[in-house]
């Protein structure tokens, strides 16, 4: 084992709960990259030895080129012969650790959909979640399916907010130690949401995001009146707030970290220089450079090459 990871240009990255071994855990990923048809270029490097997690990384020396095609193969591999508790990911080593996180908030950074649990109080929540997961999966437009759901909450009390936040939404773990962390090494944490300022501002403020865009529900004093602010925030409005603030904070697409689940994530995940999909849909995860599906959030800090020495545990 090395203390570092040398002399190559990408790094295959395995995680999984403590309860595997690292060593297990090192043979299932050699098996997968020998699979892919590709050789590390280096010794394995261990992140974390069963503490909290087992997460280590490979060297591997490829073209950019040919980077869509092994990682495909590699995944492939992976899902083949892998631990089904594992996530993994093959990732170009430049701009490693990313200097800002902007990431989606509903089933990302929460475990919810706004809105689907809002919907609750008003007795549609299975209504308003059959739209949600259409949308979120690219069969809906995002603006069009938006304001369909919010029209049904036309009447709904205000207070009704206040209960659902209190009562129904939680932090996807990993959540606070991913931003913690990332901070601590100097990134800037935005969280942007096709959901509502209402939500996005708590959630940042207890998740520990430095600032939060979301979309506006109208109200009349009392009551919801059915309506959302214009413009509405969906898949473009994130790459903007992707660019403006990576602009703001003087980094490059290539030093962002994008996350979300989404259809209307696609846009930013693309983008940044690692777009990571979270518990996502289809779509979105063939979309993304890795994805996280089994294990939480701490393995987007792993898949960076951070160390359990330089995580800052929150959670």
């Amino acid at each position: 084992m090395s203390a570092k990871t040398l002399d190559s240009n990408h790094i295959a990255t395995a995680v999984a709960p403590n309860t595997v071994a690292v060593d297990a855990l090192e043979r299932d990923l050699r098996r997968a990259l020998e699979a892919a048809g590709l050789s590390p270029s280096g010794p394995t490097r261990v992140l974390s030895t069963q503490d909290r997690w087992t997460a280590i990384e490979l060297p591997v020396n490829l073209v950019a080129e040919v980077l869509p095609k092994c990682r495909q193969a590699l995944h492939e591999a992976w899902r083949n012969s892998g631990p089904e508790q594992a996530d993994m990911s093959l990732l170009a080593a430049e701009h490693r650790k990313k200097k800002l996180l902007i990431s989606d908030m509903d089933s990302t950074i929460i475990q919810q959909e706004c809105l689907d649990e809002l919907a609750a109080y008003a007795g549609l929540k299975d209504e308003i979640a059959a739209i949600t997961a259409r949308a979120m999966a690219g069969e809906l437009d995002f603006d069009g399916a938006l304001t369909e759901r919010v029209s049904k909450l036309n009447g709904l009390a205000l207070d009704a907010l206040q209960q659902c936040y209190e009562d129904q939404i939680t932090l996807m773990p990993g959540a606070r130690t991913l931003t913690a962390t990332m901070a601590a090494h100097g990134a800037f944490n935005m969280l942007v949401s096709g959901g509502f300022t209402y939500f996005t501002s708590r959630v940042a403020a207890a998740a520990g995001f430095a600032a939060d865009k979301g979309n506006t529900l109208i109200d009349d004093g009392t009551a919801l009146t059915g309506e959302v602010g214009r413009p509405i925030l969906g898949r473009e409005a994130k790459l903007e707030a992707l660019d403006d603030c990576a602009f703001a904070n003087g980094v490059t697409r290539a030093e962002a970290l994008a996350m979300g689940d989404g259809a209307n994530d696609l846009a930013m995940i693309e983008a940044a220089g690692l777009g990571l999909a979270v518990h996502a849909k289809p779509v979105v995860a063939a979309a993304a450079d890795a994805a996280i599906n089994v294990t939480e959030l701490t393995t987007a800090l792993y898949f960076q090459g951070y160390t359990d020495s330089e995580i800052v545990w929150r959670d």
